[in-house]
């Protein structure tokens, strides 16, 4: 039986950094949403595992077959192998959590065939501090390193998402690197402060993302997008992540609609999803 999943975009409608750890890590409070599009797996049971991946960015895996999807497939339990398809539709390196997101639709897709084992949420930490969020791709509140997930009233399920990315592929160690650098320049040092208190709304309203000028400052196309998704009044606009990508989120999806169409006409380079929040 032939089983299909979508790896959903991740969005942080707020990403504070509070600091760097012992372990190398950095110490994050962050808000992750998903999109209800992304990548899409397809998958259907074979005498050994094996990884087809198409769609426009699939040659950017350097190495298809180390990817997060086949690292999933070999930290769970499956008693048969499966012949796995990846249509990448996401940018590489872009602040969405792509791998992360394929890994957690592979996640769900041996809880189809076989369940999943108790440990389930410990095998995802080790693949990525993002993976845990997207196995079950709702809505919540990331700390630690984003892996200690808390829940949180989720009003904005519905809203309407549009992604844009200036195909400029942005690695994140260099941008959390740029941050400890901008961080000791400015009053308050590299800690911000913490994530507001209340609903998605509020958050998302309230926050920030505090890789946001790190990026920019290696990226400087980054606050052309911004400045294009700002020119149509969205409920939140901000970049996701360590970025490229940047996001809007509109009450509407006529208004998303009608901003995707003009910043396609002005920036036809640029890369476009929209969707709608889970």
């Amino acid at each position: 039986m032939t089983v299909a999943e979508t790896a959903y975009a991740k969005i942080n409608l707020a990403l504070h950094v509070r600091g760097k750890r012992e372990d190398g890590y950095h110490e994050i409070e962050t808000l992750f949403a998903f999109v209800d599009a992304g990548d899409t797996l397809v998958a259907r049971p074979a005498e050994r595992d094996s990884l087809t991946t198409v769609g426009e960015f699939a040659q950017a895996l350097d190495n298809p077959f180390d990817n997060l999807v086949m690292r999933a497939l070999n930290a769970l339990p499956h008693p048969q192998g499966l012949e796995v398809t990846l249509e990448k539709n996401l940018p590489v390196a872009a602040g969405l959590g792509g791998g992360s997101a394929d890994a957690g639709a592979m996640f769900r897709i041996i809880e189809h065939y076989h369940g999943l084992p108790e440990d389930w949420q410990l095998r995802a930490e080790r693949l990525g501090a993002d993976v845990p969020s997207c196995v079950r791709s709702e809505m919540a509140i990331g700390r630690g390193t984003g892996a200690e997930l808390e829940p949180v009233k989720n009003d904005m399920a519905g809203m309407a998402v549009l992604l844009v990315n200036p195909r400029i592929p942005l690695p994140t160690g260099p941008v959390f690197k740029a941050w400890a650098e901008i961080g000791a320049e400015v009053e308050g040092g590299e800690d911000r402060g913490p994530l507001p208190k209340g609903s998605a709304r509020t958050i998302a309203l309230k926050g920030r993302n505090d890789l946001r000028e790190p990026a920019i400052s290696i990226c400087p196309q980054i606050s052309d997008v911004l400045e294009e998704l700002q020119r149509d009044t969205p409920f939140k606009f901000e970049m996701s992540g360590s970025g490229a990508t940047c996001f809007a989120v509109y009450e509407e999806p006529a208004a998303r609609d009608d901003a995707a169409h003009r910043i396609a006409g002005a920036h036809p380079e640029w890369w476009q999803m929209t969707g709608m929040l889970r």
